[in-house]
C-alpha cells in the first residue's frame, strides 16, 4: 500500500469515525509520513503533508509549520490544505500559526499559496492585524481580482464570527 492509499484509507475510518483502526493505522504509517515529510521530490513532501490531515495527525503540525515554509508551492500549498482541514474543528491551530500565515497571504510569490492561506485564516479567531491584512489584500488594486475576493469573503466571515460573540 502506497501514502497515498494509507491517507485515503485513513480518511474514510476518520469520516466513519473508527478511530481505533484510525490509531492503528497511524502508528504503521508514522515513521513513513516523516521521511515523506523530508524527502527531496517535492511531489512525495507535498503527499506527505497531506496525509497528516487525511490520518488526522494532530501531533504532526510542526510537519506543517516545516511545509509552510517549503521553498516549492506544491508543498506550501498542501501544507495549507491539511492546516485548513485540521483547523475546522480546533481554530487554535491557525491562531498559532498565524504570523507565518500573514506572511504567506501578503508576500507568497505564487497565488495560488496566497489565496490558501488566506483561505486558513477564517478558521482561526478575528484578530485586529488579521482584518486590517485582509482589508489591505481586498482593497489593493495591484493583487490578483481571486485573491482580492477570497480576502473579501474571508474577511466578511470572520468580521461576522466577531460579531457573533
Amino acid at each position: 500500500m502506497t501514502l497515498a492509499d494509507a491517507a485515503a484509507k485513513a480518511d474514510a475510518l476518520a469520516q466513519a469515525g473508527d478511530e481505533r483502526s484510525l490509531a492503528t493505522l497511524r502508528v504503521q504509517w508514522d515513521e513513513e509520513i516523516e521521511a515523506a515529510a523530508r524527502d527531496a521530490d517535492y511531489r512525495v513532501r507535498a503527499q506527505a503533508y497531506r496525509a497528516i490531515a487525511q490520518f488526522r495527525f494532530r501531533q504532526k503540525l510542526q510537519l506543517l509549520r516545516r511545509g509552510l515554509e517549503d521553498e516549492s508551492p506544491a508543498a506550501r500549498g498542501s501544507s495549507l490544505i491539511a492546516l485548513e482541514g485540521l483547523s475546522r474543528s480546533h481554530p487554535g491551530d491557525v491562531n498559532s500559526f498565524r504570523p507565518l500565515l500573514h506572511d504567506l497571504a501578503a508576500r507568497d510569490a505564487n497565488m495560488a499559496v496566497r489565496r490558501l492561506a488566506v483561505v486558513c485564516l477564517k478558521n482561526g479567531t478575528a484578530h485586529r492585524d488579521t482584518l486590517q491584512l485582509l482589508e489591505g489584500i481586498a482593497e489593493s488594486d495591484e493583487t490578483d481580482a481571486e485573491l482580492r475576493k477570497t480576502a473579501r469573503v474571508v474577511h466578511a466571515a470572520l468580521r461576522k464570527k466577531a460579531a457573533a460573540r
